[in-house]
């Protein structure tokens, strides 16, 4: 495993980080195809023992019980705290991104994890109805606390973005070093402004469905996975383009026969020649944490990339809302 530090922080991550939206109680209005306590440990365990010290989940996610069964996985594991980056995040909540919901969401959090702080927290989206102001210095009041060490930011347009580190810059107040956005190779909107902005700011990329939800892991876009039978969002955010996609699908399964590797490899090392930090795979099965992890060390060349983002066409924007 190699490592890198989170925007201008001294918070150390591993280049993959775990999704932990996989894990948690599964059930019909949130998603049915999440492991269980028992299952969801092992991948931990797994993860753990590939070098893997980054975990993301959130309050929302299974209701509250993937921040549980995180943090009951590391105590049953014995893992020190010190030994793993925990990020979670806030906003589909009461209150969204109001001072009073940041400050009631992080107990919460804090109390489902079994930690006294966050290495990172993250807005899970842009709130229309709260002040920048107002959210930025709920933030802030995290880290100053000590509750929280570092602060990210997720889906939303890139002038949401600027405009919120400019708040930040202008008070005196935590800027977001890390971004958490919808980015892999045949969803690639960010490119025109968001990522430039987070560039600007030397803010860490460690986006969310980098692998498109499985899509650029196998030749077909069919799976039988319980995940792929059941989750609506994942049809919602890629079944419309599927025509066009299947054209970069198929550019991702020939290079990864030419270079003798996985598709899951290829897919996640286009993200690290893009400059990406950790993204975040979600898994229910070991050995996609094995592919995950040896996608570390597979350098593409400028060709590699050339050739699998040529066929690209533009998409309508999902994840800044």
């Amino acid at each position: 495993m190699k490592y890198a530090r989170l925007g201008n922080t001294n918070i150390e991550v591993s280049r993959i980080c775990v999704g932990c939206m996989s894990y948690g109680k599964a059930s019909d209005d949130f998603q049915p195809w999440t492991l269980p306590l028992d299952e969801s440990t092992k991948m931990i365990a797994h993860a753990l023992d590939l070098g893997v010290n980054f975990f993301d989940t959130a309050n929302c996610y299974s209701h509250g019980t993937s921040e549980e069964y995180l943090g009951s996985a590391l105590k049953s594991l014995g893992v020190g705290r010190d030994k793993v980056i925990i990020a979670s995040k806030v906003y589909f909540n009461d209150g969204c991104l109001s001072k009073e919901a940041i400050a009631r969401e992080i107990e919460g959090t804090l109390k489902r994890l079994g930690t006294d702080y966050l290495d990172l927290y993250q807005i899970h989206r842009f709130d229309y109805s709260t002040p920048i102001e107002e959210t930025m210095a709920a933030l802030d009041a995290l880290v100053r606390s000590g509750k929280v060490r570092a602060i990210g930011a997720s889906a939303m347009y890139g002038y949401q973005f600027h405009n919120m580190q400019l708040a930040a810059e202008r008070n005196g107040l935590t800027l977001f070093s890390t971004l958490q956005n919808h980015y892999n190779l045949i969803y690639r909107e960010d490119e025109r402004d968001l990522i430039p902005v987070a560039r600007q700011y030397q803010v860490s990329l460690i986006p969310y469905s980098p692998l498109a939800g499985g899509h650029l892991t196998h030749p077909g876009w069919e799976s039988k996975s319980k995940r792929a039978q059941t989750d609506k969002v994942l049809h919602a955010k890629y079944d419309a383009t599927r025509e066009s996609d299947m054209a970069i699908v198929g550019r991702v399964a020939a290079l990864a026969s030419r270079l003798g590797v996985t598709m899951t490899e290829v897919a996640l090392a286009w993200h690290f020649a893009k400059g990406v930090t950790a993204p975040i795979v979600g898994a229910t099965n070991a050995a996609h944490f094995d592919d995950a992890v040896r996608a570390v060390d597979l350098a593409l060349t400028d060709g590699d990339v050339k050739f699998l983002e040529e066929p690209y066409q533009a998409h309508a924007v999902k994840g800044a809302r």
